[in-house]
């Protein structure tokens, strides 16, 4: 057994290493929100995460717009905040619908992944009443909740797409 951690040990250094780089270089913004542990603390590091995930999505989107109708808009006059209000907000408004939903979707899971290291929420809870008490039920409900929060989310966020997409 001690064989497997000698031949493994560079790696679990490596590992160990980027555990660190990823949630303790955060603890300094958690504890000046208010604490170093818990729910809130387990937020910050997700939305550092996702403020650029978010803005990658949107740029891809505004890549999208048809450079002829900013042209258009451009040559009727139109000033920088027009054509970024009416042309490119218009013509991108389900994307960014769209990208709010893949968004939402997937911090859901990393918010229910960080319950299990202590973030709290239905993840935690899967953990300390399900898996830790083998109560095989209680998971198996927290991970009907967890699908059901996935297509409540996933289906609303379509309804809007649909409603925004001017092409349809």
């Amino acid at each position: 057994m001690l064989d497997n951690v000698i031949y493994a040990w560079p790696e679990l250094l490596k590992a160990i290493g980027e555990t660190f780089y990823m949630l303790v270089l955060t603890i300094p913004i958690a504890v000046a929100i208010g604490t170093p542990l818990g729910t809130t603390a387990a937020t910050v590091p997700m939305i550092i995460n996702a403020v650029p995930y978010f803005a990658r999505f949107i740029e891809q989107i505004l890549l999208e717009v048809n450079r002829g109708v900013v042209e258009a808009a451009e040559s009727m006059g139109a000033n920088k905040f027009q054509i970024v209000w009416k042309v490119l907000y218009t013509e991108a408004r389900s994307g960014i619908a769209n990208s709010i939903t893949i968004v939402t979707v997937s911090f859901l899971s990393y918010s229910t992944v960080a319950g299990l290291v202590g973030g709290g929420g239905i993840g935690d809870f899967a953990i300390r009443y399900g898996y830790y008490r083998y109560q095989t039920d209680v998971m198996f409900v927290t991970i009907i909740i967890m699908v059901l929060f996935v297509q409540i989310f996933q289906f609303t966020g379509n309804l809007i797409v649909r409603k925004l997409d001017k092409r349809l």
